[in-house]
């Protein structure tokens, strides 16, 4: 009898033991998995912006029988565009003219294939103007083509259009984004009646400057430069520990 007894307390001691070891492995373990569940969401933030820079750029064109002859018709085409421009406020220092570049033009035969013979040659220029008068570069953007009546042979190009404070703006919007998605990521712990924790980790993705009202997106992020009125869109991905 005193043999059984003493063999009961061992057992005793040794399953309350194993007993114990299986709660607090338990109890570890939910802890641990519990501490390692995140939930990862996604936030984003528009803004409009309005562009405060435009650079106009277009090419004088001159075309004659001989080279010299297209040079000096460059040359007296120039006087009438110089003057148009300062017109609209641009003074001559304010008009960049670049380097004139030329080319021949090829008769075309009976089988429409060019041939060997001269027909004219084409002497051109690339001009190009700035301001922070947004409107008044769109504006002259639509009437310079009028100085054709005058004889000046002036291809304007699709004015470009900048905001030059998009540094700041990129700092604001993508924190944002990232309260954006900590909010997200609030709302839908609720849901399961849980809380979030601390960010664990966050990844901004490329921003969108499109026209204002435009759904256009690229992987590589879009930069437009065609509208005055645009609107810069951030996103972020972000992770949250789940209390």
């Amino acid at each position: 009898m005193e043999n059984k007894n003493h063999l009961i307390i061992p057992a005793a001691i040794i399953s309350t033991a194993f007993i114990i070891g299986v709660v607090i492995f338990i109890f570890a373990w939910k802890s641990n998995y519990s501490s390692n569940q995140t939930i990862t969401v996604t936030g984003s933030a528009k803004q409009d912006i309005v562009s405060d820079f435009a650079i106009l750029k277009g090419t004088l064109f001159a075309e004659a029988p001989s080279q010299e002859a297209a040079y000096r018709q460059l040359e007296k085409e120039k006087p009438a565009l110089i003057s148009y421009l300062n017109s609209e406020g641009f003074s001559k220092d304010k008009i960049e003219f670049n380097t004139i570049s030329s080319y021949p033009v090829y008769e075309v035969g009976t089988n429409g294939q060019p041939t060997t013979n001269i027909k004219s040659f084409v002497y051109n220029q690339r001009v190009e103007v700035q301001s922070n008068d947004v409107y008044k570069i769109k504006n002259i953007s639509l009437e310079i083509t009028s100085l054709i009546e005058k004889g000046v042979d002036f291809r304007v190009d699709t004015p470009e259009f900048y905001y030059t404070k998009l540094a700041e703006v990129k700092i604001a919007i993508q924190a944002a984004a990232a309260k954006d998605a900590m909010v997200r990521a609030e709302k839908i712990a609720e849901a399961t009646g849980r809380s979030i924790g601390p960010m664990k980790d966050a990844r901004m993705g490329v921003l969108q400057i499109t026209p204002r009202f435009s759904n256009q997106v690229s992987d590589y992020g879009v930069n437009d430069i065609t509208s005055i009125e645009k609107e810069i869109t951030a996103v972020v991905s972000a992770s949250f520990k789940i209390n």
